[in-house]
């Protein structure tokens, strides 16, 4: 009875904001995990940082076939994410890789696939496709 008469005499809006600081809160810690595992898994370039190393690289773009035909990155190859546990074999742990997507969100979750199948040197491009500044390959129709 006396738990009724405290929780009756709490302001619902009260209630409500405690959860939604709780939600955010968790969605915070989450996010901060996330990308404490990235960093540990793979290492973001800029622009220019990925265009000097990218010779020497596998350059994988992770997007969907149809916007990789639309325009690339000049040298990259198609392995789309939804594909990526079929066909990570085909990209050679011995030699860099490089990913990119549209932003970075699922160059992330490449990164950290890869990283748990034993590929060591992993890098994202950090603006992602959406923002890259050097040579490509448009499909011109």
């Amino acid at each position: 009875m006396v738990l009724q008469v405290i929780v009756g005499a709490v302001n619902p809006n009260i209630v409500m904001s405690i959860i939604l600081i709780i939600i955010l809160g968790v969605w915070l810690g989450y996010t901060l995990y996330q990308n404490a595992r990235v960093k540990k898994a793979a290492t973001y370039l800029s622009n220019d940082e990925f265009q000097k190393g990218m010779r020497k690289a596998q350059v994988i773009d992770l997007r969907e076939s149809k916007s990789f035909k639309d325009g690339h990155i000049l040298g990259a190859r198609n392995v789309p994410f939804s594909t990526i546990r079929n066909f990570y074999s085909q990209i050679r742990s011995d030699l860099p890789v490089y990913l990119y997507d549209q932003g970075k969100t699922i160059s992330k979750r490449a990164a950290l696939f890869l990283s748990k199948k034993g590929y060591r040197e992993i890098y994202i491009l950090k603006t992602g496709y959406q923002n890259w500044n050097g040579k490509e390959k448009k499909n011109n129709i």
